[in-house]
C-alpha cells in the first residue's frame, strides 16, 4: 500500500502572507498609485470563495500583463524575505517521511516561487513532485494536480490511500474531485473549512494518517 500525501502550500506548508502582501503593495504604489492594503485584507482575499483578485487588489478588472510582470519581478526577491515554515510542519514532514509516506506539493501559486521558498526554507527535499498552476491547465478546485501527483506513483484506489492536505476549501474541493480524503489545515490562512477532517495543528496529521492505513488494513 503507497501512502500518498499532498499538500498545499501558502497558509498550508508556510506562512507567505507578509511578502506577498509586500509584492502586491509594491505593484499598487509603483504601477496603479494606489495605497496600501493590510495583510489581513490579502489573506482574506486570497481565501474568498468568490472573488475577483485582480478587482480586490488592484481596482481593475482584469490582470495587466505589465502589472504581473512587474509583480513576479518583485516577488521573486520578496518571497524568501519573511516566509517562514508554520510550527511543527518540518517535524511533520520528517515523520511522514519516516513512515515511508510519499510527499508532494500542489499549489496554485507559480511552480518557480514554490521550489524557491520550499528550497530556501530546506523543505523541498521531502516532495517527490512540487506541482504549481503553470504545471496544469486547470489549478485547483479542479483535481488535475492531484491526479498528476496520483499517476506519477501507479495510484491504484483499491490499493493505495491518498490526502489533500490545505487551508483553503478549494484544496477541499480538489480533494472531493480526485476523490481521495481532505484535511483542512485550520492553523493557516484560515479557521474554517469543510474537509472530511479539521485539524489545528501539524502534529495531528501523522496519527490521523497511519490510523487510516491501519483501518483500512483490518
Amino acid at each position: 500500500m503507497q501512502r500518498i500525501v499532498i499538500f498545499d502550500m501558502d497558509g498550508t506548508l508556510i506562512d507567505s502572507a507578509t511578502d506577498i502582501t509586500l509584492s502586491i503593495n509594491y505593484v499598487r504604489k509603483h504601477y496603479y498609485a494606489l495605497s496600501d492594503l493590510s495583510e489581513q485584507f490579502v489573506v482574506d482575499a486570497i481565501n474568498a470563495t468568490q472573488r475577483n483578485l485582480a478587482f480586490l487588489f488592484y481596482e481593475t478588472h482584469s490582470y495587466d500583463e505589465q502589472a504581473k510582470a512587474l509583480f513576479e519581478e518583485h516577488y521573486h526577491t520578496q518571497c524568501i524575505q519573511n516566509v517562514r515554515a508554520y510550527s511543527g510542519i518540518a517535524e511533520t514532514l520528517v515523520n511522514l517521511h519516516s513512515q515511508g509516506c510519499i510527499l508532494g506539493v500542489a499549489t496554485n501559486a507559480p511552480s518557480r516561487f514554490a521550489k524557491r521558498m520550499l528550497s530556501h526554507l530546506n523543505l523541498s527535499e521531502y516532495f517527490t513532485h512540487i506541482i504549481g498552476a503553470d504545471n496544469v491547465e486547470f489549478p485547483k478546485p479542479h483535481p488535475q494536480m492531484i491526479e498528476i501527483h496520483l499517476e506519477n506513483h501507479g495510484f491504484i484506489p483499491t490499493r493505495d490511500r491518498a490526502w489533500m492536505i490545505g487551508d483553503n476549501n478549494k484544496d477541499m474541493e480538489a480533494a472531493r474531485n480526485a476523490k481521495i480524503t481532505g484535511i483542512f489545515a485550520a492553523w493557516g490562512f484560515s479557521e474554517h473549512g469543510n474537509g472530511d477532517y479539521c485539524v489545528t495543528d501539524p502534529s495531528e496529521l501523522t496519527a490521523i494518517i497511519l490510523e487510516e492505513v491501519c483501518d483500512a488494513a483490518s
